[in-house]
């Protein structure tokens, strides 16, 4: 069956570094745009990053630009979230999801034909 996992979350002081994985079973990820969401407390659902599977184009958050950087790992069927000067208003549990396609919409990256969601990890930035 198709499952994706999230992993490398935690408790880091602002300032610091995290990098998330998602880790496919069940499908191969470099057949398709993988995204990055998160949802802080109280707060909707938010594309922050993702990675199209045709040209490997990626595309990120007016929030997080700069800052974060995604890629993948096709011997590991994994994606990553590189998140580098990680702020309070970046915690949230974050989510990654398997899609046929991505871009941006109004500075917001989305995906299109969604296939899988993973169950999400959560990330705190405090001192």
């Amino acid at each position: 069956q198709v499952q994706l996992v999230e992993s490398g979350g935690g408790l880091v002081q602002p300032g610091g570094s995290l990098r998330l994985s998602c880790a496919a079973s069940g499908l191969t990820l470099d057949y398709y745009a993988i995204g990055w969401f998160r949802q802080a407390p109280g707060k909707e659902r938010e594309g922050v990053s993702c990675i199209s599977r045709s040209d490997g184009s990626t595309y990120y958050a007016d929030s997080v630009k700069g800052r974060f950087t995604i890629s993948r790992d096709n011997a590991k069927n994994t994606v990553y979230l590189q998140m580098n000067s990680l702020e309070p208003v970046d915690t949230a549990v974050y989510y990654c999801a398997a899609a046929r396609g991505c871009g941006v919409v109004a500075g917001v990256p989305v995906v299109g034909y969604l296939e899988v969601w993973g169950q999400g990890t959560l990330v705190t930035v405090s001192s």
